[in-house]
Formats: C-alpha cells, structure tokens, sequence
C-alpha cells in the first residue's frame, strides 16, 4: 500500500511539473489575452471539436505560439484570421463566411427541418382522409 501511495505522489509531482512548464508562452499577460481571443475562434484541425485555445495537441500549442509571433510582429486579428484561412482553409475558422461554398453548412440544417415539417404535413393529412376503419384495432387472438 505504502508503495502505491509513494507512486502517486510521484505521478502527481510529475503531472504538476507539466502543468507548470504548459504555462502561457507570453510574459505580456494583455497580450496572452489577445492571443486567446483569436484562438477561440480558432477549430483545432486535430481534433475538430475542441478550439484551438482550449486544445491540448501539438498542432495547437504551435498555433497559439504562431499567433503570439503574428502579434508581436504588429499584425491585427483580421490579419491573423486571414493567414490561418490561407493556410486551412474556413473550416479553421468556428464562424465561418456565409458563401456558396459554405451555404449548405450555414442553411442545410434549417432546410431539413422544413424538409421534415413538410413531410410530417403530408402524412397528418393523408391519415386524416383515411377512414375510421382504417384505424380499428385488429381483433385479439383467443
């Protein structure tokens, strides 16, 4: 038991000393805040469900130091988003453009749903043009 506690304890000075070398790259703490603005609005293209603030990848730890340098080379946020665009293309961006490429991403969703409405429209009014009949139970077997 004693040993298991000590491998804990071991495990837990391990994972604090990660923590503590994971901590913000930016002594400028206003320009961390920056950067963390801009990476919120960043899809980390590992893992796709995460933005790039909030990911753990590799991919996104070297994306958030790439726009702490774009910062502190005195580009805008406009400019950062456009590079990242350029370079990933919009499905980067958790907002992206409304434009005929990303038109059925923006309206597809809305349009099922009408699809749907209008479906279950058609199939209320041909069941009530149906008969009484047509609904009876069926005798139960004896």
């Amino acid at each position: 038991m004693r040993s298991v506690i000590m491998w804990l304890a071991a495990l837990l000075l391990a994972c604090s000393a990660a923590a503590q070398t994971a901590r913000p790259a930016a002594d400028d703490p206003e320009l961390e805040a920056r950067m963390m603005a801009i990476a919120d609005e960043l899809r980390c293209v590992v893992c796709q469900n995460q933005t790039v603030a909030d990911s753990h990848a590799e991919l996104a730890a070297d994306l958030r130091q790439q726009i702490r340098d774009q910062l502190q080379a005195g580009r805008s946020p406009d400019e950062i988003r456009r590079f990242m665009t350029d370079r990933y293309g919009d499905f980067v961006l958790y907002r992206p453009p409304v434009t005929s490429r990303t038109a059925l991403l923006w309206f597809g969703p809305a349009l099922l749903l009408a699809a749907g409405l209008v479906a279950l429209a058609m199939v209320l009014r041909r069941r009530g043009r149906l008969p009484d009949e047509a609904f009876e139970p069926e005798p139960a077997d004896d």
